[in-house]
Formats: structure tokens, sequence, C-alpha cells
């Protein structure tokens, strides 16, 4: 499946904001089931100095800074990328209780790599209420993606979608009592819950398909900066959940950047000096590429 995105942010302010440093993780990732076909950022006015680095994760950043003021700033960040479904896991893999002990023990590569997931972050964070939550479908012995499937529908038919309920800055314990937020919130707290059982899971930020196929409930999130998660299955590898809609994420997904959580991985972030604290715009647009369309380097090489 080929997707065409278009993630626009357009910060307005009444005072001239006079310098300003941002990072932007507006770069689809390559993974087993995703390829960047294209992709550019615009940046509007133009920034004084404007550079791409790789973070920790292995996730692009693009640096951009401004040396003279400006009202308004707008980012726009068109992709093109391709999905592939990957198969399914054969059976239910190993007990959640091997697939802790392993990670712990770290005795391979990937299992290192995963360990380091398994510790709180800025914005997850393990709690007894949370294992205790967790247990109900995550015993020890159980086939840990059976735990991880039951799990997710438990907290999906437990949890209420509500865009008003939070902020971006509401702590997971806050989501846990009201049973109500939205995409990143359910991806914080259940993260929070995996680790609190000892299972190292990450944070991943992308887009939905803003359109369902035909006879396909439209997910939510669809319009705008999306958030679920993967855990660390041990020989399975990294198993992805989206919580807010209780799937599994197949090609209806499209990864941008993962980490720790969503202060690793925010759209984009910065300090500034000046202006009256506008507050971004963002519009998202997913849209699927039909086979034989030119892309955006085609394009650009006919022009």
């Amino acid at each position: 499946m080929k997707y065409r995105i278009i993630h626009k942010t357009t910060y307005v302010s009444a005072d001239p904001v006079s310098v300003g440093h941002n990072e932007a993780w507006l770069t689809p990732r390559e993974t087993l089931s995703q390829r960047v076909l294209a992709q550019r950022i615009e940046i509007d006015p133009q920034p004084s100095i404007c550079s791409t680095l790789i973070d920790y994760f292995g996730n692009t950043v693009t640096l951009f800074a401004f040396n003279e003021g400006y009202h308004t700033l707008t980012v726009s960040a068109n992709d093109e990328v391709e999905i592939h479904a990957v198969p399914a896991a054969n059976g239910s893999g190993p007990s959640l209780e091997t697939v802790v002990a392993a990670t712990r023990g770290h005795a391979t590569a990937a299992d290192l790599d995963a360990y380091e997931f398994t510790f709180d972050s800025p914005r997850c964070r393990a709690a007894p209420e949370f294992a205790e939550y967790a247990r109900t479908a995550c015993a020890p012995q159980r086939p840990v993606l059976e735990a991880l499937a039951d799990l997710m529908q438990r907290f999906h038919a437990d949890f209420h979608y509500d865009s008003s309920a939070t902020t971006v800055s509401t702590p997971v314990e806050q989501v846990f009592r009201h049973r109500s937020g939205v995409c990143q919130d359910f991806a914080h707290l259940m993260i929070s819950m995996l680790r609190s059982m000892g299972l190292a899971a990450r944070y991943l930020s992308g887009y939905l398909r803003t359109l369902p196929p035909p006879g396909k409930p439209k997910l939510i999130g669809a319009d705008a900066s999306h958030a679920w998660l993967a855990a660390y299955c041990g020989p399975l590898g990294w198993i992805d959940l989206d919580p807010t809609n209780n799937v599994f994420p197949g090609t209806d997904h499209i990864t941008i950047a993962w980490g720790r959580d969503y202060t690793d991985v925010a759209p984009i972030k910065g300090v500034y000096v000046g202006g009256s604290s506008p507050q971004p715009e963002v519009s998202v647009d997913v849209t699927p590429i039909e086979e034989g369309a030119p892309n955006d380097e085609t394009r650009a090489k006919k022009e």
C-alpha cells in the first residue's frame, strides 16, 4: 500500500519571534514493513540554519534555527511511503515470564537493546496499580501475544477517547483514574502497564490512513498525528499495538519515529525569544496513491 502524507504546522504570533531554535521528528522511518519513496520538509520563512541528524533511537531529526524575526512560521512535511503487510507471528509466542526473564538477562543483542525500554521515562512510570490492572490479562504463564491481545481489548473497553479530557502534560496516573484521554495518553498508560509487568515497551508516533477502505470504519486519530506502542516479545521481536483502536497495526499505520515516550519524538519542539506564546494549528492528510501514479521524485524530474 502506498500513501502520500501532508503534515502542516502553522504558528502565528501577534508579536514577532526574534530568535528560534527548533527540532522536528517528521521524517518516516525505514522499517521491515515500510519504505520511504519520497520525503521533503518545507519551512517558511527560510531558516537561517537547517540540518539533519540521526538521534539515539535511529530517528531522523530536522534542526532549524532563525536569527531574524518572524510573525508566522509554517512547517510542512510531504512524504510518500510504501507499507507492506508483515506476516502474523506463528503461534502465540513464548510465555510472558520467559520474555521478561530473557530481557532482564539480556543474553542476546536484541534483548539488550530492548532492556532500556523496561525503565521509567519522563511520561511513563511503573506503578503497582498498573501492574494489578495488567495482571488480569498478563498472567506470567500465558503466551505473550495472547496476553497482549487480551490486555489491549480490555484497555479499549475500559478507556474512553475524549480529546477534551487531557492536555499534553496530563500524567498517566490521572488518565488511569479518569479512564479517558487521547491516543498519546493511551500509549503512555499501556506502556506504563507493560513496564510495570517487566516487559519492554516503546512509544511510536506516526499517522493513520485518513479515509478507510470501503466498508471499514474510520480509525480514531486519523486526522492528526497518531500514537501507539510496541512491546518486545523476545524471539518474535517488537509487536505494535494500538490500544486506541484495539488493533495490531498493519498497512493503515505509518511510522515516523519511536522512543521511550512522547518526550523523545514530539513532531516539533524548540525554544524561542519574543512572540506571544502562539498555539500551533496542525493539519494531517494521509491518502492512498493509485498504482502507476508518479511520486514526488518522478514529478520533480519531469519538471
